[in-house]
Order: C-alpha cells, then sequence, then structure tokens
C-alpha cells in the first residue's frame, strides 16, 4: 500500500466534494436527501483513489480523512435525543396487572387440573 500516494490523491475527493456541496443551501447540510449523490461520488472517489495506490478501503488513513470532511460540513448535525418517558399510570397498571392475572390464572388452572387427575 503506497499510502503517501493516497494521501496525495483523497484531497482531490474532498476538493470534488466541497464543489459539489456549494450547491446545496448550508442549512439544507444535515439532511442527507438533499445530497445523497455527492456523498456517493465522494465515497466511491476515495474508493477508487485508496485502490489506485494499492491500499484497501476504507483503512484508517482513509477513515481520517472522510472523518476531517464530516467534521468540516456536519459537526452542526446533531441527533436528537429521544426523551423517554413513563406511560400514563392506568396504562402503566394495565400492562402491570395483565400478566400478573394470567400468570395466577394459570397456576390455579395447573393446581385444580393436578388435583382432578384422578378423573382425567
Amino acid at each position: 500500500c503506497n499510502e503517501s500516494l493516497m494521501l496525495e490523491k483523497l484531497p482531490a475527493c474532498g476538493k470534488s466534494f466541497e464543489e459539489m456541496m456549494k450547491k446545496v443551501d448550508s442549512k439544507k447540510w444535515c439532511n442527507l436527501t438533499e445530497f445523497i449523490m455527492y456523498y456517493d461520488n465522494f465515497t466511491q472517489c476515495t474508493e477508487r483513489e485508496a485502490n489506485s495506490a494499492s491500499c484497501f478501503w476504507p483503512n484508517p488513513l482513509a477513515e481520517g480523512f472522510i472523518t476531517g470532511i464530516h467534521k468540516q460540513f456536519f459537526s452542526n448535525c446533531t441527533s436528537d435525543k429521544v426523551h423517554w418517558e413513563d406511560p400514563p399510570d392506568e396504562i402503566l397498571i394495565t400492562l402491570i396487572l395483565i400478566p400478573v392475572m394470567l400468570t395466577c390464572a394459570m397456576i390455579t388452572l395447573v393446581v385444580w387440573c393436578s388435583k382432578r387427575s384422578d378423573i382425567l
């Protein structure tokens, strides 16, 4: 693997991606559907350049380069964290009581059948 050759060629992929991203409003950079084709071209470019330098892809150097591009364009894109809440008490009580009642009914049925085993 010729790492120095790969590192020389990868910035061309980044430059091309940067030119394509200028076509997208920066407010839409967090919406993947707005630039998915550009990102696909960028990914294919990095893979092609790594392979032309006889390097496997992805590799730590290519990943570092791709991470740098991500920081440049997508550093403001954060996923909203989901705030989990308990369900209302009525639903929670129902969800707890149904299995408890079914368990009690099954135990009662087993005990009743075991006492009547002489008839069965």
